[in-house]
């Protein structure tokens, strides 16, 4: 009997054991399958919990959340956003405020989701939050690191690769503001916010080393796709390589920046880290610009301060150092890895002034199809105008190369004189790099762009008013001369004198004589698009592009010929032009009246010389 009590003695004492520690250790969820997280269905209206955000500093803040409801089927269909009201001295000072996003939120110390959305002029601080569940579930159907399916080529027009007043197009908001409408039963706390907007939070991108005048130029098309343009306190960030990351690194509540450019300048968007999983990060809560599959810097970032601010209060911050990429910016927030260095483009930038004066500017931006050429845009401007004139006549020279991974060097040789030469010049590189990370090929690696840039503040530039031949008539194989007259602005004449010699083997009869810039001549050019068929014929094209600062000479034949692709075919044999007209086939090429002969580029003169004229000339036996 002893021996029976002892062990019906140590049985119970480990039963309370084996209860003490499950006690201990929380159930799994079944309804989320992971016990860290809060259940969208157990949620009721009343529920009090913390959140927390950096208001200054490193170190998150705790502030306190109250449910209000739940609004089904917002932001979309099978999503919901839970509505709260925020309570605490920092909230009460600054309200919902942009770069608060992905705050986490806890209740019963499980988290329920992030802060996500606001009610613009609320006149109390209430929030929508995204469940941390839609966070999840969007980023882990699939695998995060999916290969992108191979896009196909796209069209390209000549006129979009010669063009300069280049614009960026961004990629739609995927969840923009809207009324809330949704029902809501007779006496929930939410009927008093019918009828108001409720917006994602506005996520501050905050710019280092970017004059006033550059913000504002572009500061209307950020803040069309949910951004808040900053004036940053630093003027630059430093490249520093991939920083190992530690059990403290990017916990929930901190804030994160996703780094667009660093080095001589900085561009970084800011939000708060929502959730922490091993390596992966979650974070805002909702898009950043929607860019799908992207690589892009993720940092740690200080808090400077946050700025109360009837409109909007922003969160001004500073990023630290690279501790990963973001690898996905979808619907319900962007998704991060710790421990992976993203690719970014190098640019260099050596910029002489009109004062004698030379600078060098280093720094890399991020590699997005969208991204890239909007942010060469904003640097590029800025660097000239941060030395030299916005506004006014100006003179600007841009020199350098767009180097791409397998191919030949992009060139880049433009010069422009007008009162917007700095957009021009930004444009022009822009332009290029467009074309080739839009083009639908899969295998585009820009590895780096090179710049030189000389400025003056006097306007050079001139109109060609006429041109004259020497004679008339001429031989094949002889030699004539053009005589182009080119009227400056200041109403003074000069003659250009353009020695051409008629092709050996033109065949006698009537030529047209062209003289004029690379743009009219590009225009008027029967090849107007094409589709090209690899990463080469792309760069070939773009390297072929007809110079606007500069004359072309170029004689043409009136007989049929034909475009095909970005090749001219001229003169054709009748046989041929048969075969292309053929009932049996239709389409493939363009077909021409000129055919050309001869074409000829003129060094750049001292003006930068626009306009077209043409003229007759027989070529005799």
């Amino acid at each position: 009997m002893k021996t029976l009590a002892k062990v019906f003695l140590l049985a119970m004492i480990i039963a309370v054991i084996s209860g003490l520690a499950t006690a201990q250790k929380p159930a799994v969820d079944p309804k989320t399958g992971d016990a860290r997280l809060f259940a969208l269905e157990d949620l009721r209206p009343g529920m009090k919990g913390t959140a927390s955000t950096v208001f200054s500093g490193t170190e998150p803040q705790d502030f306190g959340v109250e449910i209000l409801g739940v609004l089904p089927g917002f932001p979309g269909p099978r999503q919901s956003a839970i509505i709260a009201k925020l309570s605490g001295a920092n909230v009460e000072r600054t309200g919902v405020f942009a770069g608060m996003s992905g705050s986490p939120v806890y209740i019963d110390g499980k988290l329920v989701g992030a802060i996500a959305f606001s009610f613009p002029f609320s006149r109390e601080p209430i929030c929508g939050i995204t469940p941390i569940k839609q966070m999840i579930d969007i980023f882990e159907k699939g695998s995060i690191n999916q290969v992108q399916r191979t896009q196909e080529p796209r069209a390209v027009s000549f006129a979009q690769l010669a063009g300069t007043e280049w614009k960026a197009t961004l990629p739609k908001p995927a969840i923009s503001s809207t009324s809330l409408i949704a029902p809501a039963s007779e006496g929930s706390r939410l009927v008093p916010l019918m009828g108001q907007q409720i917006t994602p939070i506005a996520t501050p991108l905050v710019f280092g080393g970017i004059s006033q005048e550059s913000l504002a130029m572009f500061a209307p098309q950020l803040m069309a796709n949910g951004l808040l343009p900053v004036s940053g306190a630093g003027g630059s960030a430093g490249i520093t390589p991939l920083a190992k990351a530690t059990e403290k690194t990017l916990t929930p509540g901190t804030s994160v920046s996703v780094q667009l450019v660093r080095g001589d300048y900085s561009i970084a968007a800011s939000g708060t880290v929502t959730f922490r999983d091993g390596d992966h990060i979650y974070a805002f809560g909702h898009p950043f610009l929607s860019l799908g599959a992207s690589d892009m810097p993720m940092s740690e970032t200080a808090v400077v301060t946050v700025i109360p601010n009837v409109n909007n209060s922003f969160k001004l911050s500073v990023p630290g150092a690279m501790m990963g990429s973001i690898s996905q910016d979808r619907a319900s927030g962007v998704f991060g890895q710790l421990g992976q260095a993203p690719k970014m483009i190098p640019v260099k930038i050596n910029l002489h002034t009109s004062r004698d004066r030379s600078e060098t500017y280093s720094y890399e931006i991020a590699n997005d199809s969208f991204l890239t050429p909007l942010l060469l845009n904003i640097t590029v401007f800025n660097t000239i105008t941060s030395s030299e004139r916005a506004l006014g006549d100006s003179t600007i020279t841009i020199k350098g190369a767009i180097n791409v991974k397998g191919q030949e060097p992009i060139e880049v040789d433009r010069r422009f004189s007008a009162a917007n030469s700095p957009i021009l010049a930004a444009g022009s590189v822009a332009g290029p790099i467009s074309s080739l990370l839009g083009s639908g090929f899969d295998d585009v690696q820009i590895e780096g762009v090179t710049l030189d840039i000389s400025s003056t503040d006097t306007k050079y530039a001139g109109t060609l008013e006429r041109i004259a031949l020497n004679k008339t008539e001429a031989r094949r194989g002889e030699r004539i001369e053009i005589q182009a007259y080119v009227r400056t602005e200041s109403g003074k004449q000069f003659v250009q004198r353009i020695p051409v010699q008629i092709p050996e083997d033109a065949t006698p009869g009537q030529l047209l004589v062209f003289v004029g810039d690379g743009g009219a001549l590009q225009e008027g050019s029967a090849a107007r698009a094409f589709v090209p068929q690899d990463l080469g014929q792309l760069v070939k094209a773009i390297n072929k592009v007809k110079k606007s600062d500069r004359l072309y000479v170029k004689l043409f034949r009136i007989t049929p010929g034909a475009v095909i692709g970005t090749s001219e075919l001229p003169n054709l044999p009748p046989s041929v032009v048969a075969t292309l007209n053929s009932d049996r086939n239709s389409g493939g090429y363009t077909p021409t009246a000129l055919s050309a002969v001869y074409e000829m580029e003129l060094p750049p003169a001292e003006f930068v010389i626009s306009g077209q004229q043409l003229i007759a000339l027989d070529v005799v036996p």
